[in-house]
């Protein structure tokens, strides 16, 4: 059952409500535990999904297996930009990072918005190029900066889009998102939590002292977050 309203997704809740009228009754529910795959890369999709409590990574797989998020979505967007951009399909994985609910609505209906113009397409193209300011500031981020500032980063990042301070997020998920063996996350989360910024026990991440992890955080995360606010203002949660 959901818990959650459509609305909690902050690019939802900016929708005129003449749009919001439209779309709402074909808003369908879904339950998106850790773990769960959205879609493959390469594969199509017949849904784009508008999360409300959990946090789904897009991520780079190579052949050999190693993984890599290239960005991140939450309660501030959508998964599966590249539906209405006209691509189809895209070479990235999206598997949910930390679970909860969400909503997704057929990708038919989207292709219908952006024919019909208006807010909604507006909207939708406004998040795409923060999510692209994301892309590139990830790539940036895992070529110079150090696992616990990475680490550091996506914690806060996970909590803005959850707009909670307990992240269900098991290792090897953290592991596959920052690409790294699984001795390392523990390592990095160990020395987050002798700081106090986080309680770390398996499975489940606390965020305890925000503004240590905002100073020990690489500016990456400053950069992606002000861009959001710069492009879409109606977005951010008063």
């Amino acid at each position: 059952m959901a818990t959650t309203d459509p609305r909690d997704n902050h690019l939802l809740a900016a929708f005129p409500e003449a749009d919001w009228q439209r779309l709402r009754q074909h808003l369908e529910w879904v339950c998106m535990p850790a773990g769960m795959v959205l879609y493959e890369a390469g594969a199509g999709m017949s849904h784009v999904f508008f999360p409300t409590t959990c946090v789904v990574s897009l991520m780079n797989v190579t052949r050999a297996g190693q993984s890599a998020e290239i960005a991140a979505v939450g309660n501030d967007g959508v998964v599966g930009v590249s539906q209405f951009m006209g691509g189809g399909s895209t070479t990235s994985r999206a598997v949910v990072q930390s679970d909860g609910e969400g909503y997704r609505l057929k990708v038919g209906l989207v292709d219908d918005e952006f024919k019909r113009g208006g807010a909604v397409p507006a909207l939708l193209l406004l998040y795409t190029q923060t999510f692209m300011t994301q892309v590139t500031q990830t790539a940036a981020c895992n070529r110079h900066h150090t696992l616990v500032d990475r680490l550091s980063r996506s914690l806060l990042a996970c909590q803005d889009r959850i707009g909670g301070d307990s992240l269900q997020m098991t290792q090897k998920l953290i592991g596959d998102m920052l690409g790294v063996r699984r001795e390392a996350v523990t390592d990095a989360a160990l020395y987050l939590q002798q700081a106090g910024m986080i309680s770390y026990a398996r499975g489940h991440i606390r965020v305890l002292d925000r503004r240590a992890l905002e100073r020990r955080s690489c500016e990456c995360y400053a950069v992606v977050k002000n861009e959001y606010k710069r492009l879409l203002p109606q977005c951010v949660p008063a």
